[in-house]
């Protein structure tokens, strides 16, 4: 069933019963497979992540993270998902890291496996399928599948099936029986978790079984922020979605509509707003369960009263200018800059009972070392954090890196509207920002909006570099990349302004949207086909 539908799978779909969009045709079909069966968004996003680990491997694996947020219909709310590994809590390990630093291509770049938590915890709060069930189609693409890790993690699923249908109680109980025997929290069984900490051992890493089972995937209130009636979500601040909020309350004082669609003006806005909040995400955000994020402060009205007039609509700005929230000032300091010269994929899954997902699944998978008996491949997301003392994202025992994996979801009137999922790494709220003001401001259903040409900048600190002297990350000052079919024109002006204007044939991140339609009833989803994202109903 599964090869036949995906044959089927094109980039856009509507919907009255439920949607999927995401990364390969493959992924998506086995997200259709599960609403087919009568089980929800919840179920389908499941069967989609796992099944995202096998099409769109290198982007994301089982040992790589996927935060997610969840419109919950029957609670009415939303919810953000940590799905998010840690790094070693050995304090030896940590010590190690602030004199060596965090290495490239080294196992020690990985923190702790989360997407197998991460599925479990919405299996259980969310959804209404075995694992067994939701696991079936990765399951035959596991089994057709050329690679060598492949079978072995094919093993890995099936002893976990194994547990579950051996284990006697309730559902969740069921569940949490397929999860422990992979984390090593059974009493009997521990054999995946042994062979994933033998793996780590070989390789030199730090993570071992106790790390392993300490793992939690967290269920915590999203970041919110209101933007001309909707209302929009993303994680915490451990990701690098709140700035995208503070980016939109920016643009809200100013009338994007009658600038027009990729007018100069609206693309020296739009960047001019991401470079202040970015700024910001570069000097204040982290884990918020180790530093004070003053999220409050950044998202408050006064401190967007204050910030707003640094943009300069005749002036691209040529150094980076975090504020200062604690004591409300518009700026910190005179700026810094240094000239300069992905692996992610999406989901989002939509049911006929109002339910609700946006997911960013990831992992770099790490190549160099190959994987472990348990057929687990490894990511470098630990690379997120820095060795800066005193930074907010600064590698401390069991801590999560501030990561740019990002979902979004948006309300209105306490109705789900729209899910929005990119992958691109710094890029995705960019990519993301750009979808919002497309459909809110312009008026785009996903179809128009995913392929309408987009814009960026490199106006920030890399994500990837754990540089402990931050300057030296600042990617490109200035800099402004725009999609080859925006006009000529505009690039001149842009340029006029002070912009580094370079021109791309390729996407601009890799988004995938989808817009509900309260009134009628329908589902919109559309994935960008240049960057080979996919979309279908039921």
């Amino acid at each position: 069933m599964l090869e036949r539908v995906a044959q089927e799978i094109g980039w856009k779909a509507a919907s009255k019963t439920g949607a999927v969009a995401a990364g390969a045709a493959d992924a998506v079909a086995a997200g259709i497979e599960i609403l087919e069966q009568e089980g929800n968004a919840f179920d389908a996003a499941v069967a989609t992540i796992l099944a995202l680990n096998v099409t769109d491997h290198g982007d994301c694996s089982i040992g790589g993270e996927a935060p997610v947020l969840i419109y919950d219909a029957k609670q009415r709310e939303v919810k953000s998902l940590s799905g998010m590994g840690r790094a070693p809590l050995s304090p030896q390990a940590i010590e190690w890291y602030m004199k060596n630093g965090i290495p490239n291509m080294d196992i020690k770049m990985a923190p702790v496996p989360s997407i197998v938590d991460l599925v479990i915890t919405i299996l259980q709060k969310y959804g209404t399928k075995s694992f067994g069930e939701i696991v079936q189609p990765a399951l035959r693409l596991l089994d057709g599948g050329p690679e060598v890790w492949q079978p072995l993690l094919a093993k890995t699923l099936r002893r976990m099936v194994e547990e579950e249908k051996r284990t006697v109680g309730s559902r969740e109980t069921r569940l949490q029986a397929a999860c422990d025997r992979f984390y090593g929290r059974n009493a009997e069984r521990n054999d995946i978790a042994e062979e994933i900490e033998a793996f780590y051992i070989e390789q030199g890493g730090f993570l071992r079984r106790a790390d392993l089972a300490a793992h939690k995937t967290l269920i915590e209130e999203p970041v919110q922020a209101d933007y001309r009636g909707y209302t929009v979500y993303k994680c915490g601040p451990w990701t690098q979605g709140p700035y995208l909020c503070q980016a939109l309350r920016l643009v809200e004082g100013f009338d994007v509509k009658s600038m027009g669609h990729l007018s100069p003006d609206y693309i020296h806005l739009v960047i001019e707003a991401i470079k202040l909040a970015m700024a910001d995400r570069d000097a204040y955000y982290g884990d918020p369960q180790f530093v004070d994020v003053p999220l409050k402060e950044l998202l408050s009205d006064g401190y967007t009263a204050l910030r707003r007039p640094l943009i300069d609509m005749a002036q691209a700005a040529q150094v980076a200018r975090p504020g200062d929230p604690f004591a409300m000032r518009a700026l910190a300091g005179a700026g810094v800059f240094r000239p300069g010269g992905a692996g992610t994929t999406t989901c989002v899954t939509a049911d006929r009972w109002g339910n609700l997902l946006s997911a960013t699944p990831s992992a770099n998978v790490y190549r160099a070392g190959g994987w472990s008996r348990a057929g687990v491949t490894f990511g470098n997301r630990l690379r997120s954090l820095n060795t800066t003392p005193g930074h907010p994202n600064c590698i401390q025992p069991g801590k999560r890196p501030r990561i740019t994996l990002t979902p979004t979801m948006v309300l209105k009137g306490g109705k789900p509207v729209l899910a929005i999922s990119v992958s691109g790494g710094d890029l995705q709220d960019q990519a993301a920002l750009e979808l919002l003001l497309d459909f809110i401001d312009f008026g785009m259903e996903p179809e128009r909006a995913i392929v309408a040409p987009r814009f960026a900048t490199y106006h920030h600190q890399d994500s990837f570099n754990p540089n402990p002297n931050r300057e030296q990350t600042f990617i490109r000052a200035g800099s402004l990349q725009v999609s080859e079919q925006i006009d000529p024109g505009v690039r001149e002006e842009l340029a006029k302004r002070g912009h580094q204007v370079t021109v791309t044939e390729k996407p601009v991140a890799w988004p995938v949207m989808m817009h509900i339609d309260s009134e009628s009833g329908t589902f919109y989803a559309a994935g960008d086909p240049a960057a080979g994202r996919h979309a279908a109903g039921i």
